[in-house]
């Protein structure tokens, strides 16, 4: 056994915890951090955060992005400081924006540089630094260490580190150690591998020196691309700073190179709601390849729903309150939550077992008649030479409810009714019937292989659940009214695990009106934080009642778009080309967004291939680490190409590099040309 896996067997063997609650919303209790005249820490509401995207010598320019950003409702600005010189340039920053009258606390990011970070923390109210890249320099290298020659390394950084420590307790300068997961050291890959667990320990290297030093003016965070390797980390270092008695630093939370538009605030949404729910973050950067005034509004967003979330809010069914084990529930976890593993379930139909999550689309409210209502949902008819077909987002299944489909729906798409109407329907084959937990209680006649049955939290007792062990013809669809409905979903799925009922689950979630964004962010919450943990067979996102039947085709399409990309932002079925795109920054080297839209048009029908575009290489190989193929900025004009993290071409011109990129891809054979 490797020593990574019996230390993670070790995490779990002495218990689970590493939020307050996990069922009910509780905010981790922090000390607070410092930063100019804007505290951060559980006693503060949660802060908003970004970066410009401006050269840091454009005095200017970066000024009046920086104004932009403070009226979108940032409370911190980082700005990039990869020398000296922007170092020293951050101080007329400041003191132009003072002299506007803006007094927001400035970052300066740092990489690479111990001597700028010096500078900059004498200059600026918080520095933040990597420790993959502060005192070590990337050579891909597996070293085998010993006991001794590990100490001796971390004696070097310490040496490196000490005199950034002193400067920021001298000037009252605050201080993230920002960990990210496609930076770690060669000594942290060669020890610990490229895991949440070797992230935390990055981090924590650096944290013993500082509380050593008896500086805790600190702010820790464990960002990656991969939504459920972020969660994990973020999860993992709050236990491990419990076990080691190290005082409960605020968190700030983002995931790093989410992407632009729907894509990009669907991924940051599941991963930064998912600890949001777990009570865990104090400041929130959401990463989007675009201009970053358009980040803060999204991060508020997220961030509102907690504003008035009360401590007890799930009531708890009486024959759960009444069990042995209830004490536990609201610390512990009956799975690990710092691996990913999907929930196990039997196989019934083309749900649970090792099948990929199944969409549901809602089509209860309407009526299915011609063969152009199926559009929004990914399927296409053509009338010469009479067929159908489907795109990557094809719907596997529609609910139509008590409105059953006036023509046979094409091979491929089932019909889910409404058990009354299914009951009465001529064909029982090709469709399958919802009923309510008092049908199936009842024993009424069911369909030979695939029955889906509605459950609540409420709805658990006894007799259900002896009942859906004996009967595996079963998918259930869960769903509740809740307002704080993911951690409620979940205690259902705590209680499905530890009763040892492996029936497969359908999420449903369904919201009245809200403005599209709002839908994107809030469903990815409540979904991809029960996907992330490894809970879900199937989602269902219900439409709004309404009665206008072009508009619920509009936002049936959104919809199914939306659950696709809730799953791709998992990890848990990919049915897109995924683009790792970093957000810019002043050491970008290229256009980010028009490279990325040049990018996505020429490959968006890669099914599957994830790319990674990066403006340097800063966020070059190790910010895309689990790409296939990476776009990387290494001078003006000059780009790297990757094929994972082997440089393929070095210097090639931006005006060819695409070009070469696509070549690469056609060199191993998994190219094709887009369907007209």
């Amino acid at each position: 056994m490797s020593d990574n896996n019996s230390q993670i067997i070790n995490l779990i063997e002495n218990g689970n915890r590493y939020a307050n609650s996990l069922t009910e919303y509780s905010r981790r209790k922090t000390i607070t951090v410092n930063i100019g005249d804007i505290p951060m820490g559980s006693d503060f509401p949660i802060r908003v955060q970004s970066m410009t995207t401006i050269d840091t010598m454009d005095t200017l320019g970066s000024v009046e992005q920086t104004i932009r950003m403070i009226k979108s409702g940032c409370e911190y600005v980082r700005i990039t400081a990869p020398s000296v010189k922007e170092a020293q340039n951050l101080e007329i920053i400041r003191k132009e924006l003072r002299s506007r009258g803006y007094y927001v606390p400035l970052i300066a990011d740092i990489h690479f540089t111990p001597n700028a970070a010096e500078l900059a923390a004498r200059l600026v109210e918080k520095v933040r630094i990597n420790p993959g890249n502060y005192a070590d320099k990337k050579r891909f290298e597996n070293i085998d260490y010993t006991e001794s020659s590990y100490q001796d390394e971390l004696d070097r950084i310490r040496t490196k580190f000490l005199p950034l420590v002193n400067i920021c307790k001298e000037y009252g300068t605050a201080m993230r150690i920002g960990t990210n997961h496609g930076s770690l050291s060669d000594r942290i890959l060669s020890r610990y591998g490229d895991t949440p667990l070797g992230m935390v320990e990055s981090a924590l290297e650096f944290l013993r020196i500082c509380e050593d030093e008896n500086y805790y003016n600190i702010v820790l965070s464990m960002k990656a691309s991969n939504t459920q390797v972020m969660v994990e980390a973020y999860r993992l270092l709050c236990k491990k700073l419990n076990e080691e008695g190290l005082k409960a630093y605020p968190l700030h939370l983002g995931v790093t190179e989410a992407g632009e538009g729907e894509d990009g605030r669907i991924k940051s949404a599941v991963g930064i709601g998912t600890l949001l729910e777990d009570g865990l973050g104090d400041t929130v950067r959401v990463s989007l390849t675009e201009d970053p005034e358009f980040e803060a509004p999204v991060a508020r967003a997220l961030i509102d729903r907690y504003s008035n979330r009360k401590e007890t809010l799930i009531s708890i069914p009486n024959f759960i309150r009444n069990s042995s084990s209830a004490i536990h529930y609201l610390s512990d976890s009956p799975i690990n939550p710092f691996q990913y593993h999907r929930r196990q379930t039997y196989e019934v139909a083309n749900f649970g077992g090792h099948n990929v999550p199944r969409v549901i689309a809602d089509y209860s409210q309407i009526e299915v008649v011609g063969y152009d209502d199926l559009k929004p949902v990914g399927h296409y008819y053509i009338p010469l030479p009479d067929k159908w077909t489907m795109n990557d987002l094809g719907v596997d299944y529609i609910y139509t409810g008590k409105n059953p489909a006036k023509y046979m729906l094409p091979m491929g798409l089932k019909e889910i009714l409404d058990f009354d109407v299914w009951n009465q329907a001529e064909d029982k084959i090709n469709k399958y019937p919802l009923m309510s937990v008092e049908q199936f209680k009842q024993g009424v006649f069911k369909h030979d292989s695939l029955n889906f049955v509605k459950l609540t939290l409420a709805d658990l007792d006894i007799d259900l659940m002896n009942e859906l062990k004996r009967d595996q013809q079963i998918v259930l669809c869960i769903a509740t009214d809740n307002s704080h409905a993911m951690p409620e979903l979940r205690r259902l799925f705590f209680e499905l695990i530890n009763n040892q009922i492996t029936t497969p689950v359908v999420i449903v979630r369904k919201y009245q009106v809200l403005p599209q964004s709002d839908f994107q962010l809030f469903s990815a919450v409540d979904c991809g934080g029960l996907l992330i943990d490894g809970f879900g067979d199937g989602i269902m996102l219900k439409l709004p009642d309404l009665l206008n039947k072009s508009k619920l085709l509009n936002i049936s399409k959104s919809y199914n778009s939306t659950a696709f990309g809730i799953l791709q932002a998992a990890r848990t079925r990919m049915s897109k080309t995924e683009y790792i795109s970093c957000p810019s920054c002043g050491r970008t080297l290229f256009d980010l967004q028009e490279t990325t839209a040049l990018i996505r048009k020429r490959t968006e029908h890669l099914k599957g291939v994830k790319i990674g575009i990066m403006g340097c290489i800063v966020n070059g190989p190790g910010e895309m680490a689990d790409a296939d193929y990476g776009y990387v900025g290494v001078g003006k004009d000059k780009i790297a190409l990757y094929r994972g993290q082997e440089v393929i071409k070095k210097s090639v011109h931006s005006d060819n590099a695409v070009n070469e990129l696509i070549d690469i891809i056609k060199e191993d054979g998994i190219w094709f040309e887009p369907k007209m």
